[in-house]
């Protein structure tokens, strides 16, 4: 069984996540979906309602082919842990090329050579979208309703008018 792992903060998750993991399960059986958490960074949503946030956005179909994990630490010392060696990541830009193609040499390196990285091109929809420009149009109170799963926006809503006061 071909396993690979998707990791990130998702914070929240976006329509362009949701795009890769299912298209990263054309490729994978099973997918890990990965949230890391970085103790330096502040983050909208703790760890728990992200978890809860991706299992709601995903479509019933794809739920049994998924897990969900959280993580502190190297990615690739995940990776050993789960002995998985594939790892899934989404490119928007150029500039997103540049920085993961470092990221991929290093864990690579990390890893002995163990782990490879497959690229997904963001679909031609979401090649701008981010978690943090989802964050910025919701403290501004825009309209988000074409960027973040129906069922999460007004929880991204809420959020935002907290962190307004």
């Amino acid at each position: 069984m071909r396993v690979g792992i998707y990791a990130g903060s998702f914070d929240p998750i976006t329509k362009g996540h949701q795009d890769i993991i299912r298209r990263a399960l054309n490729i994978v059986d099973r997918l890990i979906v990965l949230v890391v958490n970085n103790p330096n960074k502040k983050y909208w949503f703790h760890i728990d309602e992200r978890e809860e946030m991706i299992l709601e956005s995903m479509e019933s179909r794809y739920r049994d082919r998924i897990e969900i994990h959280r993580y502190e630490g190297l990615l690739v010392d995940f990776m050993k842990e789960r002995g998985v060696n594939l790892l899934i990541r989404g490119l928007r830009a150029v500039s997103d090329y540049e920085y993961e193609m470092c990221y991929a040499f290093t864990n690579k390196e990390l890893s002995q050579g163990k782990a490879e990285t497959i690229f997904i091109p963001a679909s031609r929809e979401y090649m701008y979208l981010s978690s943090s420009g989802v964050r910025e149009i919701a403290i501004n109170q825009g309209d988000i309703s074409a960027y973040v799963d129906k069922g999460l926006e007004e929880k991204i809503k809420l959020r935002a008018k907290e962190l307004v006061k």
